[in-house]
C-alpha cells in the first residue's frame, strides 16, 4: 500500500467505518419486569456489531406502518445517500418529495441502550406511536427492522402471513415458557 493511501474499510480520516449489518429472522418478547422488553439475541448482535460494539438501540416510528423500526447507529452513516436516492426516484417518477421531512424521520429517532442480556426499556412514547402494550414481535428487514404489536401485525394484508405465523408461534411459546427471545 501507497504511503498516506487509506486501507479498505476506513474514511478519510482514517477511522473504520461501520460495516452494514443485515437483521434477518424473527423475535418475541413480553414486556418482563422493571418494564423492559428483551431484544433477541441475533438481533442484539448486529445492533452490538453495527455500532461498533455500542449497546445502543435505535428506535423510530414506521413512516408508513403501525410498528417501530430498529436499527444499529451504524446505520446513520447511509442516511443521506438513501435520502438522495428518495429524492431522485421521486424526481424520476415526478412526485412530490419533501427533503426536510423525510430528514426529520430518519434522524428523528431515540437511542436506548440495553445491557448484556438486550434488556432495554422502551420510551414511553414509542408504546403510543409503535401501538405496543406488554408484547412485542421483532421481524427482520435488511437495513432495519419492525417491532410491532401481534395486533397490528395481524391487521396487515397479504403478504404478512408468514410473519403473522411466526408471531403466533413465538407468542404461544413465550406465553407457556418454551421461549421466544
Amino acid at each position: 500500500m501507497a504511503a498516506g493511501a487509506i486501507p479498505a474499510g476506513y474514511g478519510a480520516d482514517g477511522v473504520d467505518q461501520a460495516k452494514p449489518v443485515s437483521y434477518s429472522g424473527q423475535g418475541f418478547s413480553l414486556l418482563g419486569e422493571k418494564g423492559r422488553f428483551v431484544l433477541p439475541p441475533e438481533f442484539r448482535k448486529a445492533v452490538r456489531d453495527s455500532g461498533q460494539g455500542e449497546r445502543v438501540l435505535c428506535l423510530a416510528k414506521h413512516p408508513r406502518w403501525k410498528c417501530l423500526t430498529g436499527f444499529g447507529l451504524g446505520r446513520v452513516a447511509q442516511f443521506e445517500a438513501e435520502l438522495d436516492r428518495e429524492e431522485r426516484i421521486a424526481l424520476e417518477r415526478g412526485t412530490d418529495f419533501d427533503r426536510e421531512m423525510r430528514a426529520a424521520q430518519l434522524y428523528g429517532f431515540a437511542q436506548v441502550p440495553f445491557d448484556d442480556s438486550g434488556r432495554f426499556v422502551l420510551p414511553e412514547r414509542y408504546f403510543r406511536l409503535g401501538g405496543l402494550s406488554d408484547a412485542v414481535y421483532f421481524q427482520g428487514g435488511g437495513l432495519q427492522f419492525t417491532l410491532w404489536n401481534p395486533e397490528e401485525l395481524a391487521k396487515m394484508g397479504a403478504g404478512w402471513e408468514d410473519a403473522q405465523e411466526a408471531c403466533l408461534d413465538l407468542a404461544a411459546r413465550a406465553r407457556t415458557g418454551k421461549g421466544g427471545k
